[in-house]
């Protein structure tokens, strides 16, 4: 089944978790796992990062396999009961729609941390798509304050490549112009999403040569925290968890 034909058929089907969250699960699961794959990743999300979204649906099923590209959105993407290849299994697929957005997760042989990754990073991109002026331009500055210093490394593949492509096409790596605007957007949602993720979770920052120093990737999680204030009862770093 398409994930346009699953978006149509689901639609009164879903069952409310939140006032903006509700869910439907194509596989049995049990209500631990459920606890797993949504009550525990919802509760963990910033009351003002749920503001931000729309109506938000979920479909739990077993495997996604990629579509083909249509304008807009990949319309092809399909549920499958058995696991597709590997270059055609994908983790997510989205459909969006005037005022709500379906999210399909395909969840067997999918370890839950990785899940967790996947749910955090595609809530980061919808808050980022919907980014209010005002955090838009604080962001920004702290970017700028970055290039200025010669920051180096990222928090994620994604932002790294748009930095670098950034770095290397244009002189002036303050100026605002669509590559720094691509570049700006991908590490916040990289950005949020590392701090969405450890709210809920607790996890470590990987190093390589391509993480970012801490002290500037705290000084991003700091803004974040004062922009989006966890949950009462969660808490982002290592000082907070000792002082709850």
């Amino acid at each position: 089944m398409t994930i346009a034909d699953l978006a149509a058929r689901c639609r009164g089907e879903m069952i409310p978790l939140t006032g903006k969250f509700s869910y439907f699960s194509i596989v049995p699961i049990a209500d631990e796992d459920l606890r797993h794959y949504l009550r525990d990743p919802i509760a963990a999300l910033p009351p003002m990062v749920i503001t931000s979204l729309p109506q938000v649906n979920m479909i739990l099923a077993p495997y996604l396999e990629k579509g083909g590209v249509a304008s807009g959105p990949r319309s092809g993407d399909a549920v499958s009961f058995e696991r597709p290849a590997d270059t055609r299994q994908i983790a997510i697929a989205q459909w969006e729609e005037e005022e709500s957005v379906l999210l399909v997760f395909g969840i067997k042989d999918i370890e839950v941390a990785d899940y967790h990754y996947q749910f955090y990073s595609t809530v980061a991109s919808l808050v980022a798509d919907r980014l209010p002026q005002d955090v838009q331009e604080r962001f920004h500055r702290t970017i700028r304050e970055e290039l200025t210093a010669e920051v180096h490394g990222e928090v994620d593949e994604r932002s790294w490549h748009l930095k670098q492509a950034l770095l290397r096409r244009q002189t002036n790596v303050r100026k605002e112009t669509k590559l720094f605007r691509e570049y700006a957007r991908q590490a916040f949602e990289d950005t949020l999403t590392l701090y969405l993720h450890g709210t809920c979770c607790d996890i470590d920052v990987e190093t390589g040569p391509r993480q970012m120093p801490s002290r500037y990737l705290r000084r991003r999680l700091e803004l974040l925290l004062s922009l989006y204030p966890p949950p009462e009862g969660y808490a982002v770093l290592p000082e907070h968890l000792k002082a709850r």
